[in-house]
């Protein structure tokens, strides 16, 4: 997963679907930041064609990993209808801040 690093500040770049067979992956990648003191991270989300709910209980996680040290999980660049629509059911956006959503 690439991942870009600018004044304390981590984008990540997820592919494809984010589910069971690769979520942990992916938890480790954010672990990891945040063991590193970046504590302000952006999940660009416009190469993601699907998600879980492996992936969702992760941002989850993060979110609350993140909060508790007084920082910040963002999601950019939502482009696929299917994750908006999981996004918006389960109401994701109330607990993460998701660029575009709740939609008006």
């Amino acid at each position: 997963m690439k991942v870009e690093i600018v004044d304390k500040v981590a984008t990540l770049y997820p592919e494809g679907r984010i589910d069971i067979s690769n979520s942990t992956e992916f938890k480790n990648s954010v672990t990891s930041l945040i063991d590193q003191g970046i504590f302000t991270i952006y999940l660009d989300f416009s190469d993601v064609s699907g998600i879980d709910s492996s992936g969702l209980g992760k941002m989850l996680l993060f979110q609350k990993m993140l909060k508790e040290k007084g920082g910040e999980l963002a999601v950019r660049n939502v482009k696929s209808d299917y994750v908006k629509k999981i996004f918006t059911l389960v109401q994701l956006y109330k607990v993460i801040d998701i660029e575009g959503l709740p939609e008006e």
